[in-house]
């Protein structure tokens, strides 16, 4: 199939997850054949971000590390869709895009029946941004992919849409995978952003508090840290490591014997069955996770077996002190969730979820079949 992609980014992730999902999923894609073109908007937020406060050597380390996939930039006011959808068979657009954008792919849909075209949602905006959500123009498109059950609903049951699926996020795990024989710097790292405050007396429970009382030896990663942030880890005794880029962070899990996950409230409170990217990422890499409650209402894990929830700080200082002590049930721990990764969570499960739905939507042997173009 020809695929063409918009996105807000896939060479930046500075404070954009998706980008770890939209790198394995597209390098995925294309190692299977199909040609794939990803278009983000030219200096977008994460990308000039990143540009500034890392320079021209960030966006060396992503080719150096993924040498075979680039984003195409684009102005909207230019961006010519006839050019750029032209021969495509599978057109799939992000909900981190501007609605003039959307309706501009979705007008575009309505006159030319040669592709499919569908909405890929990884945001919690279905809940905490209605007005902005419900003036999505997705008259054109064929159906929405949805990061979790609850979210699908969402757009079902306001009928933003008529088809939807759930297509939560997965591991790289071309790149997300085990590294045996590092040397332990440190006992915890938590990797993960500070943000809009969604999620701030959240990481002084489960992560600084925990550690200050049990003495550990640990760091944290990530972006958007205020002074009043860093001053708080620093009393902790917590190193601040400042930004990490996606593929750095299998290496870095290695030297560490246990992370945390910390969601983001609206996703704790307001859309279970959502744990986001991290915790598929930290149970590729083979280290034990303890994570802060969040409910799995969408099967995808075995909690108790693959990870350990812990309610409330306390319980956090009690099993981070628990897997710290005894190495071999800590291992095993890790054993477990890196054994569900590898039999339901990678990008390639992921793809195998996308060629089904193109089926339903009767894109045969990579191109629509008669019947769908008569439909379209």
């Amino acid at each position: 199939m020809h695929i063409v992609m918009f996105y807000h980014s896939i060479v930046s992730d500075w404070n954009h997850g998706n980008a770890h999902f939209l790198r394995g999923i597209v390098t995925e894609l294309m190692a299977r054949g199909h040609r794939v073109d990803v278009y983000e908007p030219e200096n977008g937020w994460s990308f000039s971000n990143l540009i500034r406060e890392k320079g021209e050597v960030a966006l060396a380390q992503f080719r150096k590390a993924y040498p075979s996939l680039e984003g195409k930039p684009y102005r909207l006011e230019k961006l010519q869709l006839d050019r750029a959808l032209a021969g495509a068979d599978l057109v799939i657009v992000h909900e981190w895009n501007e609605h003039e954008l959307v309706h501009r792919i979705s007008e575009h849909r309505r006159k030319n029946p040669h592709y499919r075209l569908l909405f890929h949602d990884t945001h919690h905006r279905s809940v905490t941004d209605y007005r902005s959500m419900s003036a999505y123009d997705l008259s054109g498109f064929d159906g929405v992919l949805a990061y979790g059950r609850k979210i699908r609903d969402i757009y079902l049951a306001n009928r933003w849409i008529d088809r939807a699926w759930v297509w939560h996020e997965a591991a790289d795990v071309r790149v997300f995978h085990p590294m045996p024989g590092e040397e332990k710097e440190g006992d915890l790292v938590w990797v993960g952003n500070w943000g809009d405050g969604e999620r701030t007396e959240e990481i002084r429970e489960f992560f600084v508090e925990p550690v200050r009382r049990l003495r550990l030896k640990a760091t944290a990663y990530g972006v958007r840290y205020p002074e009043s942030a860093i001053e708080l880890l620093a009393e902790a005794g917590i190193r601040y490591g400042g930004w990490l880029p996606n593929f750095e962070v299998p290496k870095v899990f290695s030297k560490y014997r246990v992370t945390l996950h910390i969601p983001r409230r609206p996703y704790a409170k307001a859309l279970p069955g959502i744990p986001t990217i991290r915790p598929f990422e930290a149970l590729a890499c083979g280290i034990p996770l303890v994570s802060a409650p969040w409910e799995d209402s969408d099967g995808l894990f075995r909690p108790g077996k693959d990870f350990l929830f812990a309610r409330d700080g306390h319980e956090t200082e009690r099993v981070l002190k628990q897997l710290l002590s005894q190495p071999q049930e800590a291992r095993q721990l890790a054993r477990n969730g890196l054994e569900t990764i590898m039999q339901h969570h990678t990008c390639s499960h992921r793809i195998d979820a996308l060629i089904s739905i193109c089926g339903e939507l009767g894109l045969q042997n990579g191109a629509p079949g008669e019947k769908a173009l008569n439909e379209g």
